[in-house]
């Protein structure tokens, strides 16, 4: 028991430490006035909500122009920001004075920004991936759960994203997972509530959405009478609608204010994609300009219709056998299908498929380290621009190691290590191009592309893949992601 604790107590520094020493690289938009970047962005938010009433915070006026970094997230991302912004006031009022901070630089506070997130961590993430490794997989050694949660809080991506981009989505991934958490200890109102926070924090939590609604559906349905599936269902609803009135209580004084807050948070106006990310719509805008030939209308349509038909299988099976294993697989194909499909993505949401992969690490371990690293190196233009190469380099050669040793990935058939070797050799080959050679004038975004369509083409198949998986699992299998309970 002791050195199943000095384990965890290990694990958990060594990660902290990764993050501190990827915190203490540059950051998103560093020096590039006057939009700066996603850094700018969340201490902006922090101004305008400390200092302005709550009406105001996703409305255009005189101290909030929205076309600089306006608040477009939800209500709990705007009450984080308030509090950081608080804090902020206590240590510096020049971080959050408002109208006169923007673009603020400093040394002091890159500091305290870097510690929002170590906190957030800390706080919400690293407990949830803790807690999942030894509540929720079926029975195995200590040490084994210790080593599979060391690997998925290793995983680059995030750690890349949140703590040298700089953003918080550990926040509502580990809301999200403390969902799942939930529902697989059949703790279902737990879980609701869990999850629909993390819809308040990051509307993009939708990706997870689907899996949720009807594995609770597909559960309720299964219970013996009527009444019970009825009362289930309510008691579910009512926890969730419940959740949301208090999340979003300061902003329902009129439908006006509500709209303006939805307005906010789906801005179709900005177009099916920002910058050139691994989807479907990106791919094949290098052949059809799907904007030139459909209306906005059309092409909202068009996504929202692709999206649905992709998440459709998954999620029809889910209903029909609301089992646990499916639940995590179907969040993978769900967040995937959206990933790939649906309308303005950024190539930051591959976290959101990333998060379910990471469940499944002790069960597919080999796939789900191949998709992991994919993942990642599908941010690499991303992550290039802000001056991350070294921490991309070093995150990525450091979690493959942990994974290979931990998951013992040399016993793998041959046939799948040699499509796993010419992947990291097409992607080498991309990095290598994207670093050092000059693209042509005609062609500036030629590296950014091409990263994109081999990208894209690896998440079709894994998509595919984890599709075969959710309707292959095997029924007599009591659960691949629970413990085994006792008959």
């Amino acid at each position: 028991m002791a050195a199943t604790f000095y384990a965890v107590v290990l694990c958990v520094l060594a990660n902290i430490l990764v993050r501190w020493c990827v915190s203490l690289s540059t950051y998103s938009g560093k020096g590039k006035p006057p939009m700066f970047g996603d850094y700018e962005a969340q201490r902006h938010w922090m101004e305008i909500t400390y200092n302005l009433p709550f009406d105001e915070w996703y409305t255009n006026t005189t101290n909030n122009d929205l076309m600089y970094w306006g608040l477009d997230y939800p209500p709990l991302t705007a009450y984080h920001s308030w509090v950081c912004g608080f804090i902020a006031n206590k240590i510096n009022p020049n971080w959050v004075a408002l109208n006169k901070s923007r673009g603020h630089e400093s040394h002091t506070h890159k500091l305290f920004m870097r510690h929002t997130v170590v906190i957030a961590d800390i706080l919400v993430y690293i407990p949830a991936v803790l807690v999942f490794a030894f509540v929720c997989l079926r029975r195995k050694p200590a040490i084994n759960k210790v080593l599979t949660a060391a690997t998925v809080l290793f995983y680059p991506g995030l750690i890349l994203i949140d703590h040298g981009h700089f953003q918080y989505n550990s926040i509502s991934l580990g809301l999200a997972l403390w969902g799942v958490i939930g529902l697989a200890c059949d703790h279902d109102l737990l879980g609701s509530i869990a999850f629909t926070l993390a819809l308040n924090y990051k509307q993009m939590e939708l990706y997870h959405a689907l899996p949720f609604f009807f594995y609770l559906l597909g559960k309720s349905w299964k219970q013996n009478s009527w009444f019970s599936r009825i009362f289930n269902i309510a008691k579910i609803g009512i926890v969730v609608v419940l959740t949301f009135v208090l999340c979003w209580l300061p902003f329902l004084t009129g439908l006006p204010m509500v709209l303006q807050v939805l307005h906010r948070l789906f801005p179709f106006a900005r177009g099916i994609f920002e910058d050139k990310v691994a989807n479907i719509w990106c791919s094949i805008s290098v052949l059809i300009k799907v904007k030139k030939i459909l209306s906005q209308t059309q092409i909202i349509r068009l996504s929202t219709w692709s999206t649905i038909i992709a998440c459709l299988p998954s999620s029809l099976n889910l209903l029909k056998n609301p089992m646990i294993d499916r639940f995590v697989l179907a969040l993978v194909n769900s967040s995937l299908a959206f990933f790939l499909f649906s309308y303005q993505v950024h190539e930051k949401s591959i976290l959101l498929a990333a998060l379910p992969v990471c469940l499944l690490l002790h069960y597919k371990p080999f796939e789900c380290v191949w998709f992991l690293v994919i993942s990642t190196f599908s941010m690499w233009p991303l992550l290039l621009k802000d001056g991350l190469s070294l921490p991309y380099i070093s995150c990525m050669l450091f979690f493959y190691t942990i994974a290979y040793h931990v998951f013992e990935l040399n016993k793998v058939e041959p046939l799948k290590q040699s499509l796993f070797v010419l992947s990291v050799i097409g992607a080498l080959g991309l990095h290598i191009g994207s670093a050092v050679v000059q693209p042509p004038k005609r062609y500036p975004d030629l590296w950014p592309v091409l990263i994109s369509l081999y990208s894209c083409a690896h998440f079709l198949a894994f998509l595919c893949y984890f599709n075969y998986i959710q309707f292959t699992i095997p029924y007599t299998l009591r659960s691949i992601v629970t413990k085994e309970k006792k008959s």
